[in-house]
C-alpha cells in the first residue's frame, strides 16, 4: 500500500475531509472516475486561460495562471494515456454540480467576481489534491504513484490562486474565503445524485 503525503495546509483550509462513502463509490467506479478526472484537468486549464485573457494587464496573474494552464494540460494529457492503458474509451461526461453550485455565489460586482472566481480556484484545487490523498491508500500501485505525484502540483495551485485573491482585493478576503467555503462542505457533505470526482456524498442510485 502506498502512503498519502500530509497536506496539513490543505486539511487546515478546507472545512472537512471526502466523506469515506465517496471513496468507497470511486474506488467501484475508477473508469467513471479516471474520465472525469481528465474533463477536470482540462476544465481547470480552460479556466486559467480564460482569466489571462480577460485580465491581460494582470502580471502575476498571467504569469502564474500560464504555467498553470501548461501543468493541467500535461496533467490531462497523462491521465488521458491512463485511460488508453487500461482500456478505458475517453468520453465526455455530464458534469458535476460542484463547480457550477459554487460560482452561483459569485458577486455581481467585477471585482467581487474577478476575486470570487480566484477563491474559488483554490477551493477546487484543495479538493482535488484532498481527493487524491484520500484514495492513495486504496489504489493499485501505478494510480495511486501517480496521484501521489500530483498532490505536489495541486497543493501549489491552491497556494497561487489563494495568493492572487489576497494580491488583487482591496479588501480582506477573510470573511469571502469563509463563506464559499461554507458552500463547498455543503456539496461535499449533501447526497448527489451523479458520481463525479467533485460530487457529494453518493445514494443509492449512485452506486
Amino acid at each position: 500500500m502506498i502512503e498519502a503525503p500530509a497536506i496539513p495546509e490543505i486539511e487546515a483550509f478546507l472545512k472537512c475531509r471526502t466523506p469515506q462513502a465517496w471513496v468507497n463509490a470511486a474506488l467501484a467506479q475508477l473508469d467513471i472516475l479516471l474520465i472525469d478526472h481528465a474533463q477536470c484537468e482540462k476544465k481547470a486549464a480552460a479556466a486559467a486561460m480564460s482569466l489571462m485573457h480577460r485580465h491581460t494587464e494582470r502580471t502575476e496573474l498571467l504569469k502564474k495562471m500560464s504555467q498553470l494552464a501548461r501543468e493541467e494540460l500535461l496533467h490531462f494529457e497523462q491521465v488521458v494515456n491512463l485511460l488508453q492503458e487500461r482500456g478505458i474509451v475517453y468520453q465526455n461526461l455530464s458534469p458535476s454540480r460542484y463547480a457550477d453550485c459554487l460560482r452561483k455565489h459569485l458577486r455581481t460586482s467585477e471585482e467581487g467576481r474577478f476575486i470570487d472566481l480566484l477563491i474559488i480556484g483554490a477551493i477546487i484545487e484543495a479538493r482535488s489534491c484532498e481527493r487524491f490523498a484520500a484514495l492513495i491508500p486504496h489504489l493499485d500501485t501505478p494510480l495511486a504513484k501517480y496521484y501521489r505525484s500530483l498532490i505536489k502540483s495541486e497543493a501549489r495551485h491552491f497556494v497561487d490562486y489563494l495568493q492572487l485573491a489576497e494580491l488583487y482585493s482591496s479588501e480582506l478576503i477573510g470573511q469571502r474565503v469563509e463563506a464559499l467555503l461554507q458552500v463547498e462542505q455543503d456539496l461535499i457533505e449533501s447526497p448527489d445524485t451523479e458520481f463525479r470526482f467533485h460530487s457529494g456524498v453518493p445514494t443509492i442510485d449512485t452506486l
